[in-house]
């Protein structure tokens, strides 16, 4: 694409680091941040917000006169992270679920956040030259966001069809926003049902276990959907199948059950009352032992593509080195060439380091288990944090860069990094000879919630970084909006959890009022994981029969892609994801799959191809963002009220008829959105 620092459609003042752009950024990353938290506590994913903000950004900024291409490029920026912040709720939550938390403690909750995030991306500037600039990696979401940004933006030479399309963009998000907040309005009251399921018994040739079938209808989950992409999608199906047609059906099967009871062996179907119904067989397998095969698998694949990296990270962050010394040498740095520089960022380093020390100490002063060892506590907490999050930094960036922010595996690093995390802590255990008490693991969690933090900001950072690389930005300025993210995302995280864990709960955790739990996938792994490993316990031999079936869809991956020469994957960590989310949320995340490809390849030889393509992005954000801060709006009603049901409209008991409504007019409107969708962007 053309680079826009060139364009004629960039030309004019540089306005650049602006107070209009900063606080537009800022609101619009605590809306984005809002609805990615509610999607990830969900459905354990979230999405990138950067081409929505730009839209929306252009839109708004428009309406200056002076505004340029690169205050829309701040405005992303600031909105961007602010949303990818919310990935913190992958782990934060665990601290409710193993009891150590009732609540979110604001300037805890913040601080964690901030300070990981403000060195998610002073850890990830030295990367900068290597992995933006000579990496050679596609970068799929921020060079769409340039593209964009570019197509969109005022110029003195701008087309009307670049005008059109900005205002059709805008509008396709608002269209998509209010359509799925109104069916979620309509599912709260009662008219629709959200989700269809059945569970039934297989006949006795088939083993006559119990298994299920079910999907959320949910427009934020196909907004997901469309999002991920096919390949992702249906490595994701081949997931639900592994876990719900063989690894249920044969862990219920009365077979299975009787050998397992006559030889000993720990399993929670024995401990089912005789006749239990299929529902109750098939769901508490599911939830006890099935998804801890699935976290074996998860944990192998992300294991398997930090080994992947290995060789490109070595050579990315040698390239930086040299950059460096050569900078240092005299060598003069064109204005997109330059960072933050370096003595400014070791210093912004080690005052959040110092910030994270004192949170520390703090926390193990607090506890009576702790408190005597707090030194040998802090210290190996920040060797952690320097070690681990300087080299999930890394690999988070590469991955961001190769498949973009929204398919990282960040949640797989999570796994790996409390797994090593709660390793380190039983070596403590040990030479302090300290009890396997909660507070240990409530350490090991806060201890993990600062290096995830790091590592989704700088997921989240070098992609914005790549989009501004495109459009000629400057980097120190696009590092600077960058904190102004953190900071914004930071401050309204801890206020919409507590809303959300008052109105809904989570799994595991208090009740809410409404006692929905949510089922905060990443956040209920991870805390499992850390009790199991330093209280004992952890169900290890799922988890390495899971880790087993991971090799295997490795070696099919592997196969697969050397058969096709790379035109058909199975991407491990989608398997793993679709083997341990519920199967109402995969099916969904599945049609969304489906239906966004069959979109694309519908207007693939049209005219408007390309045009066509950005809308169905701007209207899958549309769908998760109405949907999801309807929700968050009804969490503040229910708090507000204390009534859990506050917008019916009928009694409960309507089931089949509000199934099959729901059914029909999901189906409808997702043929009506996607038709309109096509039409807009023919029109542009």
């Amino acid at each position: 694409m053309t680079d826009a620092s060139t364009s004629p459609a960039t030309s004019g003042r540089r306005l650049e680091f602006s107070f209009r752009a900063l606080a537009l950024g800022a609101l619009l990353g605590i809306v984005f941040t809002a609805a990615n938290t509610y999607l990830g506590l969900k459905v354990g994913l979230t999405f990138a917000s950067a081409i929505p903000a730009a839209v929306i950004s252009m839109a708004i900024l428009r309406a200056f006169k002076t505004s340029t291409i690169w205050e829309n490029m701040t405005v992303q920026t600031v909105a961007s992270v602010g949303g990818a912040m919310s990935a913190i709720i992958f782990v934060l939550p665990g601290l409710v679920m193993v009891g150590w938390w009732l609540e979110f403690p604001f300037w805890e909750s913040v601080l964690i956040c901030a300070f990981g995030g403000v060195l998610g991306v002073t850890f990830s500037i030295p990367l900068r030259r290597a992995l933006v600039v000579e990496g050679g990696l596609p970068y799929p979401e921020g060079v769409a966001a340039a593209e964009v940004l570019t197509v969109g933006s005022r110029g003195a030479e701008q087309t009307d069809s670049a005008v059109r399309e900005n205002a059709a963009g805008l509008w396709v998000v608002v269209t998509g926003a209010v359509v799925s907040a109104g069916y979620a309005l309509l599912v709260a009251g009662r008219v629709f049902a959200g989700e269809a399921a059945r569970f039934f018994k297989l006949p006795a040739a088939l083993g006559g276990g119990a298994t299920g079938l079910g999907f959320g209808m949910q427009f934020a989950l196909l907004g997901a959907g469309h999002l991920i992409g096919l390949a992702v999608g249906l490595a994701q199906l081949f997931g639900l199948i592994l876990a719900w047609a063989i690894a249920v059906p044969i862990l219920t099967s009365p077979d299975t059950i009787a050998w397992l009871t006559a030889n000993g062996i720990p399993s929670i179907a024995t401990t089912l009352e005789p006749g239990a119904a299929a529902e109750e067989l098939a769901g508490t397998v599911w939830a006890r032992e099935v998804r801890f095969m699935g976290a074996g698998v998860i944990g192998v694949a992300a294991l398997w593509t930090l080994i992947k990296l290995a060789g490109p990270l070595i050579g990315g962050l040698v390239s930086a080195l040299a950059a460096n010394r050569r900078r240092q040498g005299g060598e003069v740095l064109d204005r997109t060439e330059q960072d933050i520089p370096i003595g400014l960022v070791g210093m912004i380093s080690l005052g959040c380091l110092v910030g994270i020390a004192g949170l520390l100490a703090w926390f193990a002063q607090g506890n009576p288990t702790l408190a005597s060892s707090t030194a040998l506590l802090v210290g190996g907490g920040l060797i952690y944090v320097i070690v681990i999050g300087f080299a999930v930094a890394a690999i988070c960036g590469y991955m961001a860069g190769l498949i973009g922010s929204s398919n990282s595996p960040v949640s797989g690093v999570g796994i790996l990094a409390i797994v090593i995390a709660s390793l380190l802590m039983l070596g403590v255990l040990s030479l302090a000879g300290l009890p396997a008490d909660p507070s240990v693991v409530a350490f090991a969690l806060i201890v993990t919630a600062v290096v995830f933090a790091v590592a989704v900001i700088a997921n989240d950072n070098l992609q914005d970084l790549k989009t501004g690389q495109l459009v000629g930005a400057t980097p120190w300025r696009q590092q600077a909006a960058l904190i102004v993210g953190v900071g914004a995302g930071a401050l309204v995280i801890p206020l919409i959890l507590n809303l959300l864990n008052q109105a809904f709960g989570f799994a595991g955790g208090p009740q809410g009022i409404a006692d929905e739990p949510l089922a905060a996938p990443q956040a209920t792994l991870i805390s499992a994981l850390a009790k199991g490993v330093i209280e004992g316990g952890l169900r290890w031999d799922l988890i390495g029969l899971g880790a087993v079936i991971g090799v295997v869809i490795i070696v099919l991956d592997i196969v697969l892609r050397a058969a096709t020469k790379d035109r058909m994957k199975l991407p491990p960590l989608a398997v793993g994801i679709g083997f341990y989310l519920p199967a109402a949320v995969t099916t969904m995340l599945v049609i969304g799959a489906i239906c966004g490809w069959l979109y694309d390849r519908a207007i693939k030889t049209t005219r408007f191809a390309d045009v066509g393509r950005r809308m169905g992005v701007l209207l899958a954000s549309g769908l998760i963002v109405g949907e999801s801060l309807f929700l968050v709006m009804t969490a503040g009603v229910i708090v507000g009220t204390g009534n859990d049901a506050p917008f019916a409209m009928l009694p409960e008991g309507s089931t089949w008829p509000a199934m099959t409504a729901g059914i029909a007019t999901f189906a409808v409107v997702v043929v009506a959105l996607y038709a309109w969708t096509r039409s807009r962007s023919a029109k542009v």
